[in-house]
């Protein structure tokens, strides 16, 4: 009896039989593991030839002959399986048929975007708390997007949008489900695998977060919030949610949550290796200190200012991704250097810093603002980015101006 062929097409795109594997690594060559990509799909029937011209040539041109093309990719994948076809019982893999082609379903085979979908269903259709282990093992199977080399292909997209669908509901069954258990590690250690798939879904970083407070680990909690906060102000230009934020407060109200003697708070508190110039925070950090000098403002009537700059192209053009990451990197730095220790700073947009300026006045500033400008001019005469400069006084109990 031929041996099971166990294909994989979660992440990397692999046919195994025995002690041979030959995955889309090996050979480069697209069309043929798109030709494979629809016979295995498609596994059952018979895919007519027209069909497989469409799917793999689609409006390209790089062929008078198609049919002749699709010959000759079928030689070449033909060719790639010769060592699983003689370890599966010498049967040939692929068939030539009547006006076309099929996998060989005589061979036996298993199929893991089959076993993922099955089992992901029969978990959503159960009571998931006695599905746990069945969960845990289906959610193993999914690797990475389906055909990901192949992710560009017409109707590889829809596909590969319902199975990345389908495994973060299962996740998120999954995760309720141990929760409700109070299977605290395993929950997180999920969450953390899930993330690696899906590193922008904030209700995972949410999930992980409570996990992690569950199990006492509230720095951690905290330092999975930052580390969130920065990807998707970076990527997305936007801030964690409230219940994001909640879940931060929490973390951080709960670090010491027994009595600590004053020495261990102050060294705590004090700045680990401190550096020259202003200090850079976070967003959420620069609000609540923003905040606080309102407050002291209101009594003491003392002058502070916030500084606003913004990179842009010239012209006002957008910067490339790569470009504007790189400025605001550069930017961030002359920043720091050009101000008091005193002074604060934060990013507050993918291509904008704000600056908070205790005891300034408005000409002091301006000159503040000026002074990084020809800093960063100097320092990166051939840079693509300029910047523009908004200077306003902090108005007393009151938050920063919507832009």
């Amino acid at each position: 009896m031929p041996e099971l062929v166990k294909v994989q097409m979660l992440g990397t795109f692999s046919l195994t039989c025995g002690d041979v594997c030959v995955d889309d690594s090996q050979n480069r060559s697209k069309k043929v593991w798109a030709l494979l990509a629809v016979l295995l799909c498609n596994h059952g029937r018979v895919v007519r030839q027209q069909e497989l011209m469409d799917l793999l040539w689609g409006e390209e041109r790089e062929s008078a002959n198609p049919a002749s093309a699709l010959k000759t990719t079928l030689h070449r994948a033909r060719t790639m399986l010769e060592p699983l076809s003689r370890q599966a019982g010498g049967q040939e893999l692929i068939l030539s048929l009547a006006g076309g082609y099929a996998w060989n379903d005589k061979v036996p085979m298993e199929l893991d975007i089959e076993s993922f979908e099955n089992g992901c269903k029969t978990v959503q259709k159960g009571t998931i708390k006695d599905e746990l282990l069945h969960a845990v093992q289906c959610l193993d199977l999914y690797h990475g997007p389906f055909l990901k080399r192949l992710g560009s292909e017409s109707w590889v997209v829809p596909r590969s949008a319902y199975y990345h669908n389908l495994y973060l509901k299962t996740v998120a069954l999954t995760l309720e489900a141990m929760q409700s258990q109070s299977l605290w590690e395993q929950a997180a250690q999920l969450c953390y695998t899930a993330l690696r798939n899906e590193p922008y879904e904030e209700s995972l970083y949410q999930q992980l977060m409570r996990s992690l407070l569950a199990l006492g680990r509230q720095s951690r909690a905290v330092s999975v919030y930052e580390d969130m906060s920065r990807l998707l102000l970076k990527n997305f230009g936007v801030m964690p949610d409230q219940e994001s934020r909640r879940l931060y407060r929490e973390a951080l109200r709960t670090v010491n949550r027994q009595t600590v003697p004053a020495g261990v708070i102050q060294e705590q508190l004090r700045e680990n290796s401190p550096i020259t110039g202003a200090l850079v925070c976070d967003y959420d950090f620069f609000k609540m200190i923003y905040q606080a000098e309102a407050r002291m403002v209101e009594r003491s009537g003392n002058a502070v200012h916030i500084a606003l700059l913004s990179l842009s192209g010239f012209m006002n053009k957008a910067l490339s991704r790569r470009s504007l990451e790189t400025a605001m990197e550069n930017l961030q730095e002359v920043i720091r250097l050009s101000l008091r220790k005193g002074d604060v700073v934060a990013q507050c947009s993918p291509s904008q810093f704000v600056i908070l300026l205790p005891q300034a006045n408005y000409e002091n500033s301006l000159m503040v603002c000026q002074r990084i400008l020809k800093a960063f001019s100097r320092q990166y005469p051939h840079s693509p980015a300029t910047i523009q400069t908004m200077v306003y006084p902090l108005e007393p109990a009151t938050g920063i101006p919507e832009n």
